[in-house]
């Protein structure tokens, strides 16, 4: 047990048991700690983020610790990072420990409590989640679930979801991605020659629709129909 204290050397049989014990620690206390603490990480991610950080940091700030021990600790801590994602992927418990399974904080307009304490998330934060996804009233919520990663799900009734242009069958054009032609006064030739459209074309209908030169330009973007769009220096 001479691991556990602080002693000149250690040797690399020690550096491996205390790397293994520090792992399955800090996994407990993230677990304990809840998803909301870890902030959008799964669970092995942070335990990895947060212990690996330190230990390469602390040889490089301690002329004291060698590399070594960091080396052998480091290897450890990814190997069994690895290992734990390939067994969660084959063990659908373990995989339910490292990723909890989704559960309902809101169903059919109505909060659940118990949703909630097992989250360890209050009332306020609920409603300012709603508020994000610009929900202000819970009884438009069919389903709120809280997922693995600390995000919530929303999902209105389908009576208050807004309607779309697939609600009435309606065929649009597919979406076009402007490209870039001009950027801080610049024109980007390698884009003309993608889209095939000629740097008279672009300086004539700057002068003609817009009444400005290239330089005055802050940016350009052109879409598939040729049509210019163009934002000034203010």
């Amino acid at each position: 047990m001479n691991f556990f204290h602080s002693q000149e050397t250690l040797s690399s049989i020690e550096w491996i048991v205390r790397a293994i014990i520090a792992f399955f620690f800090l996994l407990i206390v993230a677990k304990v700690m809840g998803q909301r603490a870890i902030s959008q990480l799964r669970l092995l991610d942070f335990v990895i983020a947060l212990v690996l950080g330190n230990i390469i940091a602390h040889p490089l700030s301690d002329e004291q610790l060698g590399m070594k021990g960091s080396m052998i600790t480091t290897v450890v801590l990814v190997l069994l990072y690895t290992g734990s994602l390939f067994i969660s992927l084959k063990f659908t418990s373990i995989d339910k420990f490292l990723d909890p399974v989704p559960f309902p904080l809101i169903n059919d307009g109505e909060i659940n409590y118990k949703g909630l304490k097992k989250a360890r998330i209050t009332i306020d934060h609920l409603l300012a989640e709603l508020r994000k996804d610009r929900v202000e009233d819970i009884t438009k919520v069919a389903l709120a679930m809280w997922e693995s990663d600390g995000k919530i799900s929303i999902f209105l009734d389908p009576k208050f979801d807004a309607l779309t242009p697939a609600t009435y069958q309606k065929q649009l054009e597919p979406f076009d991605l402007p490209k870039t032609i001009i950027k801080e006064g610049k024109i980007d030739f390698s884009k003309l020659e993608e889209i095939n459209v000629e740097e008279g074309w672009i300086i004539n209908n700057l002068k003609i629709i817009h009444q400005v030169e290239v330089s005055n330009v802050l940016l350009g973007t052109i879409d598939s129909k040729n049509n210019l769009k163009i934002f000034l220096y203010k």
